[in-house]
């Protein structure tokens, strides 16, 4: 039966100890263990014995000396790994490219829409210009109009209406979604949906 390697001890020697005398003064023991001479240089070490590193790390305080503001500046650095860090949708202080977004329902765009950043009312936001264009339709926009243009577009492009077409399905379900975009958008800017039009999206 083959004997299990012994564990180290907790406090083992460092088998890194350069083989000189505890750096305490006046103390002749072998300096087996390491401290951080400072917080600033984490990568230079005193040497102790075991008895002067236990008191030493007793001691340590890394944020000694210290204001409480600094202190709480490396916490929030610890946060994030001592890491630079920026707002969300910004990469290094510059506006993330929204070409690095799929984002079918524009729902992203929406939400910019809300915090104050909307296009000028004569020019259609950028999120929009593709569903505008899905259906043929021009910014401003009615709810009405969109119903009107829908419906028309539906029933041209069915593909009952169609014999069945691959294609025709593939139309079919472009306009469907642009028009849950652009009927979306347009609800949420405070347009209301006529009676009729309710009643089509409730069923």
């Amino acid at each position: 039966m083959t004997r299990r390697a012994a564990r180290p001890r907790a406090f083992a020697p460092d088998p890194a100890a350069p083989g000189r005398v505890c750096d305490m003064p006046a103390c002749a023991a072998m300096g087996e263990y390491r401290a951080p001479k400072s917080r600033r240089n984490l990568s230079e070490y005193w040497w102790f014995c075991l008895e002067h590193v236990r008191a030493y790390n007793a001691g340590w305080d890394y944020y000694k000396g210290m204001s409480p503001g600094e202190i709480e500046t490396e916490l929030r650095r610890d946060t994030a790994w001592q890491r630079p860090t920026w707002p969300l949708g910004r990469l290094g202080g510059t506006a993330a490219d929204e070409a690095w977004l799929h984002d079918p329902l524009h729902l992203l765009a929406a939400g910019r829409v809300r915090r104050g950043t909307a296009a000028s009312p004569d020019q259609p936001p950028p999120e929009l210009r593709e569903p505008l264009a899905a259906l043929g339709l021009a910014w401003p926009l009615t709810l009405e109009a969109l119903r009107s243009r829908y419906k028309d577009l539906a029933k041209r492009h069915h593909p009952d209406a169609n014999g069945g077409d691959r294609d025709a399905e593939e139309r079919i379900k472009t306009i469907n979604l642009a028009y849950a975009t652009l009927r979306a958008r347009l609800v949420s800017e405070g347009a209301h949906a006529p009676a009729a039009d309710r009643a089509a999206a409730a069923g």
